[in-house]
């Protein structure tokens, strides 16, 4: 999987390429908006990743100016701002996905990765749904059988992790490695606590319980 980074902070697209070079993918670094048209121009990649802001050009002109010329290349903005609005025009200027800064590493490259996948399919999943409970990706929103859920973003990375797994067993040591991005146990009760308030707002006030804890196991989401 080959992708693009376009970002004119260098320590923090040098951050980024080692990253993701060490996650198997091969990249290639623009410093700015400009530079970043003509790399998409001349190779072929699978990914742009785009820092909205930048000098000469900046991430939505660039994004707008290679959908103009046929360029489906599916584009992950990544920006400091991070209202509604702000993910709105960045999708509205040819954007598949939107994260904002700061994010986890781990959720950066689960979205790239995720992004290559729906290129192959040929679909863009911006909302995931597990029975009556749905995720808007882009809008940051949850909802439970129409009822809208406050999370604060940790309990949405966590859900959202469940919810790409919906009906499996997920192990405390894949939360920690995908979620909390520790590849060691802390030895803290950080799973217990966020897995409790996570299930009070998504199952409280409902029949049917869908966080479900796996004896020995860890814990399974299921619609």
């Amino acid at each position: 999987m080959r992708v693009l980074i376009v970002e004119d902070d260098t320590e923090a697209a040098g951050a980024m390429v080692r990253g993701l070079t060490e996650a198997g993918l091969q990249c290639a670094h623009a410093a700015d908006g400009a530079e970043g048209l003509l790399a998409a121009r001349a190779g072929d990649y699978d990914v742009y990743v785009v820092d909205r802001m930048m000098p000469r050009l900046d991430g939505l002109a660039m994004v707008e100016t290679l959908r103009k010329d046929g360029d489906q290349t599916p584009v992950l903005f990544l920006s400091a701002l991070g209202e509604i609005e702000d993910r709105v025009t960045g999708l509205k200027a040819g954007g598949d996905d939107y994260l904002v800064k700061p994010y986890a590493f781990a959720e950066l490259v689960a979205r790239v990765e995720a992004l290559a996948r729906r290129r192959e399919t040929g679909s863009v999943q911006t909302v995931l749904k597990v029975g009556d409970l749905e995720m808007d990706l882009i809008g940051r929103r949850v909802t439970r059988a129409g009822q809208e859920i406050d999370l604060q973003p940790r309990e949405f990375q966590l859900l959202e992790f469940l919810m790409r797994h919906a009906g499996q067993s997920v192990t405390r040591t894949m939360l920690l490695e995908k979620v909390w991005e520790y590849h060691f146990d802390p030895q803290t009760n950080v799973i217990d606590v966020h897995i409790s308030r996570l299930r009070s707002k998504i199952d409280k006030g409902f029949d049917r319980a869908m966080l479900q804890t796996v004896r020995g196991a860890g814990y399974r989401l299921e619609a």
